[in-house]
């Protein structure tokens, strides 16, 4: 079974979501491995808990538990670089998925369906087609959200009738219903955010500097082979 964690990440008009989808034989090793990414920080630097959550934007932006490293970049680039080669380390699998909410503004109006529902429904169809193709089944915990008792409507709806839209198909891989938990108890919902975290970030040109824009492909160099698919929809 794919234990398949999710998270969101959205700024300057796209909306992404990223799944890891973690073998359960993974889960344990990897995160006692993201486990040792903070036991390690505390060591070098000091001034964390060993519940430190590894959160993308606070670890970028030096915010939060990550404050009294805010000017040191490269202590701040090496703790993420640790917890990305934690991930690429494992046997999983990254999807990404957006929505481009400027034309999707543009073309539908005010009323268009909200851009976490779309992602994450282009999300499970990509989810259940690996989970077939790898004849397995997959559990979806995904980080806590407005709309949740919505979302695990849909996926009921989903699995009886199908997904909307040209890639439509009823999803039929992945069991139970979807959980919802905080990613702060959770290090594999850590690991999902950070993914998802550094690929908006990249995708979006959200770091004009020469030299953040190295640092960003450095790091996701680690993890790029373990992305399956990544897309975008462009209303």
């Amino acid at each position: 079974m794919f234990l398949t964690y999710v998270d969101e990440s959205h700024s300057r008009g796209i909306y992404f979501l990223g799944a890891l989808m973690c073998p359960e034989s993974e889960a344990i090793p990897l995160a006692e491995a993201l486990d040792d990414v903070v036991e390690k920080a505390m060591d070098d630097h000091g001034g964390f808990r060993p519940e430190t959550e590894l959160h993308g934007y606070d670890i970028f932006q030096g915010k939060k538990d990550f404050a009294h490293l805010a000017n040191k970049p490269r202590a701040r680039i090496g703790i993420y670089a640790g917890a990305l080669q934690a991930i690429a380390d494992h046997d999983v699998k990254i999807i990404l998925r957006g929505v481009n909410v400027t034309r999707l503004e543009r073309r539908y109006g005010p009323n268009h369906d909200e851009p976490h529902s779309i992602v994450l429904t282009h999300l499970l169809e990509r989810v259940d087609m690996l989970a077939e193709r790898k004849d397995e089944l997959a559990l979806i915990i995904a980080d806590e959200c407005d709309g949740q008792e919505q979302y695990r409507d849909d996926l009921r709806v989903y699995r009886r009738a199908g997904t909307w839209g040209y890639r439509s198909r009823k999803i039929t891989r992945v069991v139970d219903t979807m959980h919802f938990a905080s990613s702060a108890a959770s290090r594999l919902l850590q690991a999902a955010d950070l993914v998802t975290f550094l690929h908006h970030r990249i995708q979006t040109g959200a770091d004009a500097d020469p030299r953040a824009k190295h640092a960003n492909e450095g790091l996701w160099s680690r993890v790029a082979p373990k992305v399956h698919h990544q897309g975008t929809w462009m209303p």
